[in-house]
């Protein structure tokens, strides 16, 4: 994902840039850059949430939705908000733990200003290198926990046409449909 939500949530969850260099936005920035991750229909009822210094996340704002969204990550190159429904939100979780993805709960997670450059061929590749396809996207949405026959479907070409719907980590427990949006 290139901005995916691997490496944001990746980055964002590691904390990975000293606190001298952060800069410490306030709430209404926070939220206001996590609306920006989706449709506002979506993102008006959302939970914003944001990591602290320490590393434990913080409701900044609880949402009427389903819906959890997360402000940008300063860390990364550039803009990488993220929202996610509730199944989304148990599929990362399970990413982010290295254990399989619930079955039968297919989410949706938003990056509507892009996200940050990643590995499509590796869900936990940190840096580019020859061998792990690393790519960059614009704006998109993801379908996460569908069956694998919904993905075959759609290209799973290792080096794809990110102006496309494509699968990302094709093959891997957390393989997922990556739709660009302009």
């Amino acid at each position: 994902m290139y901005r995916t939500i691997a490496v944001a949530v990746l980055l964002t969850l590691a904390g990975s840039v000293p606190a001298a260099e952060k800069h410490a936005p306030s709430d209404a920035e926070l939220i206001a850059s996590a609306m920006r991750a989706a449709p506002a229909g979506v993102a008006k009822g959302a939970t914003i949430i944001a990591m602290e210094a320490d590393g434990k996340m913080r409701t900044v704002r609880k949402g009427s939705n389903d819906y959890t969204c997360m402000p940008d990550n300063p860390t990364t190159p550039g803009p990488d908000p993220m929202c996610m429904d509730k199944n989304a939100m148990e599929w990362i979780q399970a990413y982010m733990a290295h254990k399989p993805p619930p079955a039968g709960k297919i989410g949706v997670m938003y990056m509507l200003e892009g996200g940050t450059d990643a590995s499509n061929t590796d869900p936990y590749a940190q840096k580019p290198e020859a061998s792990n396809h690393w790519i960059k996207t614009g704006p998109h949405f993801m379908v996460v926990g569908a069956d694998a026959a919904f993905y075959d479907m759609y290209p799973k070409n290792a080096d794809p046409d990110t102006s496309m719907p494509y699968v990302m980590w094709a093959g891997t427990p957390y393989q997922h449909l990556m739709a660009p949006v302009k």
